[in-house]
């Protein structure tokens, strides 16, 4: 893929930005080397390598969704300077 000068400008206008012509000129040539690389990166033999979801090999390090506070109503109801059946008061927005 061609890397002209209308698809830096339509990316600009997709990323609402604005670029001097200097620096439309050095992304067009940014963006010609990170499409290089990318060539570069398809012409490798990968037959036989995993893919890898993570560098070093880790797997999942999250916790357990756990419930650790169970009902706090109360606790919290007993913080607010109003409350009517079990909510909380705030003065009204609209007349």
């Amino acid at each position: 893929m061609e890397i002209t000068t209308d698809l830096v400008r339509y990316l600009e206008a997709l990323g609402r930005i604005e670029l001097s012509p200097e620096d439309e000129a050095g992304m067009q040539k940014g963006l010609a080397d990170i499409l290089g690389y990318f060539d570069k990166l398809n012409e490798l033999d990968t037959t036989g390598v995993e893919p890898l979801s993570h560098a070093l090999g880790r797997s999942n390090v999250m916790r357990n969704d756990e419930v650790s506070n169970g009902d706090m109503r109360d606790t919290v109801l007993s913080n607010a300077p109003e409350t009517k059946d079990g909510t909380i008061l705030v003065p009204r927005t609209f007349d």
